[in-house]
């Protein structure tokens, strides 16, 4: 009878095992959320190439509308528009879909609206919809893969 009881136990043991491992915790959905979030105004709309290593591996590759941005593509065009003495505002808005944590690795779907303005003008608003995976190094969370579709109409 024990022998019975503890097959029949092994295997619920393993799984609740097995989901707490996979289980996200709230803060750290939060972590990744703040990555995307702080990724995006400090590179995108502050243009600061500088911080690169903060939100990105060494490896980051972007999958732009088509396109492959690697992280010299990237650090040219930050670079460029970090320039510019009359640069466009960029303001950034994200509805997260979901995010999940395993261990060290991540990944987030999201929403991603940003408004641009310059000069008074009206404001252009340009909507994406967005995938990204993260790692957990020693210096917190990176991104190494982005995935960044536009959509059409969409408020």
């Amino acid at each position: 009878m024990k022998k019975i009881a503890l097959t029949l136990l092994f295997p619920l043991i393993f799984q609740i095992t097995a989901l707490a491992q996979n289980s996200t915790k709230p803060n750290e959905a939060q972590e990744i959320q703040e990555l995307i979030q702080n990724s995006f105004d400090s590179l995108f709309s502050g243009y600061r190439v500088e911080l690169l290593d903060r939100f990105y591996t060494p490896d980051f590759l972007l999958l732009e509308q088509g396109e492959v941005w690697d992280m010299d593509f990237i650090k040219t065009y930050l670079g460029d528009r970090s320039k510019n003495p009359n640069p466009v505002t960029r303001t950034n808005r994200f509805e997260f879909i979901k995010t999940e944590v395993f261990g060290d690795r991540a990944w987030v779907a999201y929403h991603n609206w940003a408004t641009f303005t310059k000069d008074g003008s009206a404001p252009r608003e340009v909507y994406w919809l967005e995938s990204a995976s993260a790692i957990r190094t020693s210096g917190g969370w990176r991104l190494e893969l982005l995935h960044s579709t536009r959509v059409e109409n969409k408020k």
